[in-house]
């Protein structure tokens, strides 16, 4: 018998995707283990990058590297990650499930192991891309031992918990990863997820997933398509990085990258539209409702840099370390936790538009209440807003991605096309986010320091009087008296450009406020628009009426 021969299944066994496993009834306690490893994968997958992300500053030292270079860590992870799902579906489909399991897990802890041995930022980037290229594969491993865990009617909430246990990587980041730093710096995180990344792979040879059905699926215009997508894929992830960094037209390799990005990209279109069995399904992509959907998740996204670097920025901006956050983030991982309970008890086929609204409208009112921080908000003051948006964000994926699923049962061509697309709404509309978030906030900048310095004067006698206070400060340091005005003038131009790095994240937060109630409204009106103005089903045919006249002479034959 071939080994690509499909098998018999029952309807209640039949895999949900091509490459994905059988799902034969289990007893309960098998149940509770397969989540349990679902959800052990799923967080593995997501804490590599989110330990780097939350340790970018911390790490500059370690790594002997300036605030600019560290940038490379978390975007060499995005590059490789973004865009390997091209390969990893086919790759599931011809060789099996249990290779793929074993095979990534084992290179994934290999990998880590690797970053115990790093000494410099080159070899740092080298690891870290290595490591999105196999974290790619971590997400779906985790989807698919969640899905065991629930019965065939109940498979859309496991899609819901796993969606929502992906998000528990940076909260959980920002609580112990100052712990990790002090034992061994940037060794101590890598321990920690290297222990993390020998359990996972302990607990899937242990409990293996159940076969499902092999093809033949590679051909050989897959890795030209690859050749040229996952380039401009990883071009454009570097260009939304450092773009905000070094500034958008500060440095001409930025431009040339764009360029270089856009014509890739669309070689790779070009390639595959005219492809009788494409690997990316161009027409599919480009249709109304999954662009529209597109644009949810990445509007979500942009919404969601609220709390990634937003309310992470400005704490920073009022002098706060992430030992300082660590409560912050106890209550976030709460509320996230929360949410992932709701979305899956509440999760219904129909009834997807619901929550997306309610999700959109809780991210709004709490960027809307941190729109009205002053100098003296500390993390206290943000349990509410950020709590919020965590909850809202973990609420919204969910059905927001059920959503797509269905067009992919339909028509299981478009499996790896819907990957791509999951994928590149949460890699590049996090990156997009973050620099459209990072660049308003700039400028919201220089327009408040400009307002500001304006009205100073030091004829003014509160200004110089605040001069005089910032004088006084340094007199047991500075005995020249030019010296010590030079010093309250230095404080007093600090002081300005704080109030305006904190005006400029209240513009900042609103305007992310009035981009998630925007959202709320479009997808609302949306889906009233398709209700009311959906044509009505035609009439049934009516059967044949027998002929009036006599009937045809029958036909003569030998």
């Amino acid at each position: 018998m071939s080994k690509y021969a499909p098998r018999q299944w029952t309807p209640e066994e039949k895999p949900m995707f091509p490459g994905s496993p059988s799902t034969p009834a289990h007893p309960t306690p098998l149940r509770l283990a397969y989540l349990f490893v679902g959800i052990l994968v799923t967080v593995t997958g997501g804490l590599g990058n989110a330990l780097v992300v939350v340790n970018l500053v911390n790490l500059q030292g370690v790594l002997g590297a300036y605030a600019t270079e560290t940038n490379w860590l978390p975007v060499a992870y995005v590059m490789t990650n973004a865009s390997m799902n091209l390969l990893l579906v086919k790759f599931r489909q011809q060789f099996g499930l249990r290779l793929f399991t074993e095979f990534f897990l084992v290179l994934y802890a290999l990998v880590t192991f690797a970053h115990l041995f790093v000494n410099d930022l080159g070899s740092a980037i080298a690891v870290r891309a290595a490591h999105g290229m196999l974290g790619a594969a971590m997400t779906p491993l985790g989807l698919f031992y969640t899905l065991q865990a629930f019965k065939k009617e109940w498979r859309l909430k496991g899609v819901a918990i796993s969606l929502g246990a992906a998000q528990l990587a940076l909260p959980l980041a920002y609580i112990f990863s100052n712990d990790l730093l002090q034992i061994a710096e940037w060794r101590g995180l890598y321990i920690f997820e290297l222990g993390l990344a020998l359990v996972s792979l302990g607990a899937v040879l242990l409990l293996k997933l159940p076969p499902g059905d092999r093809f033949k699926a590679f051909r050989p215009l897959d890795f030209l398509t690859f050749a040229l997508f996952a380039p401009g894929v990883a071009l454009l992830c570097v260009v939304l990085t450092f773009g905000r960094v070094l500034w958008w037209f500060e440095q001409p390799w930025i431009g040339v990258a764009l360029a270089c990005s856009i014509a890739l990209l669309a070689a790779a279109i070009c390639v595959e539209h005219n492809r009788v069995n494409p690997l990316l399904n161009v027409r599919w992509l480009t249709n109304a409702n999954i662009l529209r959907l597109l644009m949810a998740l990445v509007l979500v996204r942009i919404v969601l840099s609220e709390q990634s670097v937003g309310a992470v920025g400005f704490l920073r901006a009022v002098g706060l370390d992430n030992d300082q956050l660590q409560t912050l983030y106890a209550i976030v991982l709460a509320a996230t936790v929360a949410g992932i309970v709701v979305s899956g008890l509440t999760v219904s086929i129909q009834h997807l538009m619901a929550p997306q609204v309610i999700a959109l409208l809780l991210m709004a009112l709490g960027a809307w209440l941190d729109a009205h921080a002053t100098s003296q908000t500390r993390p206290q003051q943000m349990y509410l807003s950020q709590s919020l948006m965590a909850f809202g964000g973990t609420l919204f994926i969910g059905p927001a991605v059920i959503s797509l699923i269905g067009t992919v049962i339909a028509n299981p061509g478009n499996l790896i096309s819907f990957s791509v697309l999951l994928g590149l709404s949460q890699n590049l509309g996090g990156l997009l986010g973050s620099a459209m978030v990072g660049t308003f906030q700039v400028l919201r900048e220089k327009f408040h320091s400009s307002v500001i310095v304006e009205h100073l004067s030091v004829l003014d006698p509160l200004v110089a009087s605040r001069i005089q206070q910032g004088a006084a400060a340094s007199a047991r340091l500075l005995a020249d008296p030019e010296a010590r005005t030079r010093q309250g003038l230095a404080a007093l131009q600090a002081s300005a450009t704080r109030e305006a790095n904190i005006l400029a994240y209240n513009d900042v937060f609103f305007v992310i406020a009035i981009l998630a109630a925007a959202s709320a409204a479009w997808i609302f009106l949306h889906a009233l628009w398709l209700r009311y103005q959906t044509p009505p089903a035609p009439a049934p045919a009516q059967p044949p009426q027998p002929p009036v006249g006599p009937p045809p002479p029958e036909p003569v034959t030998d």
